[in-house]
């Protein structure tokens, strides 16, 4: 018994250290981000063009789905919930191409760090009624995060599903 809490003690002074180096200042985040532009466009490279549109599961999104999901999602939540301003691409566009699904993603990525860049402290802390109930703009940027995480996730399993190596992780 003894000897199984000093191991649970270990074990929660180490997650305690770790989480002592998340993520946390803004410039940080951003990096993050820049991280998750550069894997979703490696992910698009990956994907054989005449594979864009496949399904892993009928009721799934295709991989052309996803990854316009992603750059629609970015687009808009950093318009409606975290004031960004007038965008200069069309965030319900389709894109056909791969070229043109990378230019949506690098449109999406580069409002969305404009716009959460711009975020004063008193605006991220300030709280929201969104989709996700009542939450601080703070919170929104980690939900936006975790959407794009999700859904490229997804993405990479089409790829992993075409037999094809996906490209390497990129964390922070």
């Amino acid at each position: 018994m003894k000897k199984t809490n000093i191991l649970l003690t270990a074990l929660f002074l180490l997650i305690g250290m770790a989480s002592s180096h998340a993520q946390t200042t803004m410039e940080e985040f951003l990096a993050k981000w820049e991280n998750s532009k550069a894997f979703t466009l490696e992910a698009i490279d990956k994907m054989p063009d005449d594979k864009l549109d496949d399904k892993l599961h009928e009721s799934a999104m295709s991989f052309r789905e996803q990854i316009t999901h992603i750059g629609a999602a970015a687009a808009n939540i950093s318009k409606g919930f975290l004031l960004g301003g007038e965008m200069d691409f069309d965030p319900s566009a389709k894109p056909q191409t791969k070229a043109e699904m990378k230019e949506f993603i690098n449109n999406a990525y580069d409002y969305g760090k404009k716009t959460i860049a711009s975020l004063t402290e008193a605006q991220l802390s300030e709280k929201i009624d969104s989709f996700a109930g009542k939450i601080t703009r703070r919170q929104m940027v980690g939900l936006l995060d975790d959407h794009t995480t999700h859904h490229r996730g997804a993405a990479i399993a089409y790829i992993r599903a075409q037999g094809i190596d996906p490209p390497g992780y990129r964390g922070i």
